[in-house]
């Protein structure tokens, strides 16, 4: 299920909310919002929902044990169980996501032919995963208390608003609040504000933005050139920021409406000036996930220079690899490991030398060229891809404008995605936060935008969240 489907706005969330307020007891509330929480997830593939269950089960039983043996004083029983549901946690998204990648690779080396298991990824397995993990570590390292209770911890990994694509979750950031939020009045409209700005970024500037990249990576022929491939960049990137910042907006708003307060995820990734400082900016959750339970504890930078470098080479290469089972997501990783490590070896001294403009111009450069990897269906379009823009080829755009006319309507939702992609709206409002008009305006053009949506979702059909498939 979506959030940005006419079913969810009109069926799941009403009836959700009504039973929920209606109710009382903090553990009956907590019973319906895990139960609508599955039947969210099992909407689109049943089958996978006993997955998900069994890994809770699997991460529940484990957790109670390493607390047991830290209470014993067992240090190696403690570690060997960490290690144990680690093993089988991991070992459950490496089957389920990168078996017939590893199958289709081994072929392809030894000229075997391994049958592949046509494995269909379940929806949000790597998101949930990265919670599971969380919890079971911060446990270990003991930042954070057992929880006894299968329901309040099938709660915190089924919660809907953050299971399908983030943002990830520590269960210490809702610890607390799991069995003792409280819900009001300001939280619920503050978070149906940040829905529909959401769902506003989804709906309008996304999926237009959407139509012109899919046009130019799903559909190019000879007639695409140089100019074309920049412009199906330029959308793509747009586009993804839009999707997901817009996502991780409803799920910070769906979760304040029933009283959880989720951590930012994005923070205007795309005003960076430098490759460092948009990784700080962007997908935080994630980032942040990989520096705390991978990078540090292989030593971050408090190690040799060398052993630096493969910390961040491992990271990186992970990071790509997490975001997909292809060569792609590996080198849009690997690609940003040596960014990063150019920067920090040699240009942050000119980097700091240079005019903010320059600096922007650079990283944004850097960015388009990352997301144009990271969006090519293929190595041989990938490098089609980079051939086309660093070595100038002509644009037949009378032939590509009389194929796909109706396609470039969405060109004029360019500019306005390029203003909102700095925080222009963000400053304004911080500035007349206070104003009763502007407060009234403002919540006018909100309810505005909520109808344009609904318009849209109901003239098309057109409407994919790119994280879904990660």
């Amino acid at each position: 299920m979506l959030f940005s489907s006419l079913t969810f706005l009109f069926g799941f969330l009403p009836v959700l909310m009504i039973l929920y307020f209606v109710v009382k007891p903090r553990k009956i509330k907590n019973i319906i919002l895990l139960l609508f929480s599955l039947l969210f997830y099992a909407w689109g593939e049943p089958k996978y929902i006993f997955l998900m269950l069994i890994t809770i089960l699997i991460v529940y039983f484990f957790g109670l044990i390493i607390d047991k043996f830290d209470r014993e004083k067992k240090k190696i029983p403690k570690k060997i169980s960490l290690i144990i549901c680690i093993i089988l946690v991991v070992g459950n998204l490496i089957f389920f996501k990168y078996t017939d990648f590893f199958i289709g690779n081994i072929n392809a080396l030894l000229k075997s032919n391994i049958k592949s298991l046509s494995i269909i990824l379940p929806i949000g397995i790597s998101f949930y995963t990265f919670q599971i993990l969380s919890y079971i570590i911060d446990l270990y390292n003991k930042k954070i208390k057992v929880q006894k209770n299968i329901i309040s911890l099938s709660l915190y990994v089924s919660l809907f608003p953050q299971l399908i694509a983030g943002p990830i979750v520590r269960y210490e950031t809702i610890e607390e609040e799991i069995d003792n939020r409280k819900e009001n009045l300001n939280d619920i409209i503050d978070g149906t504000k940040r829905f529909i700005i959401g769902l506003s970024k989804k709906i309008i500037i996304a999926n237009q933005m959407a139509l012109l990249a899919d046009m130019v990576f799903n559909n190019h022929t000879e007639a695409f050139g140089t100019s074309i491939v920049w412009l199906g960049t330029l959308t793509y990137t747009l586009q993804i920021y839009f999707d997901f910042s817009g996502y991780s907006d409803m799920a910070i708003g769906l979760g304040k409406i029933f009283g959880f307060h989720f951590l930012e995820n994005f923070n205007y990734p795309y005003i960076s000036k430098s490759v460092t400082e948009f990784w700080r900016r962007w997908h935080i959750s994630l980032s942040s996930w990989f520096r705390d339970y991978l990078y540090i504890p292989l030593g971050g930078n408090r190690v040799s220079k060398i052993k630096w470098i493969r910390n961040i080479l491992i990271v990186w290469l992970l990071t790509g690899f997490w975001h997909g089972a292809a060569w792609n997501f590996i080198i849009w990783g690997l690609f940003y490991a040596f960014l990063l490590l150019f920067e920090k070896l040699f240009f942050d001294k000119v980097l700091k030398k240079l005019p903010k403009i320059i600096n922007w111009m650079y990283t944004f450069l850097i960015i388009m060229i990352g997301w144009m990897i990271f969006r090519a269906n293929n190595l041989s379009e990938l490098l089609l891809f980079i051939k086309l823009m660093f070595s100038y080829h002509k644009t037949d755009w009378t032939t590509i404008l009389s194929d796909n006319l109706v396609t470039f309507n969405a060109i004029i939702y360019l500019i306005p995605a390029i203003i909102l992609s700095f925080p222009v709206i963000d400053k304004i409002r911080k500035k007349y936060k206070d104003n009763t008009v502007y407060n009234i305006i403002t919540d006018v053009i909100l309810l505005g935008l909520f109808a344009v949506c609904i318009v849209y979702l109901v003239s098309s059909s057109y409407n994919p969240f790119i994280y879904f498939r990660f």
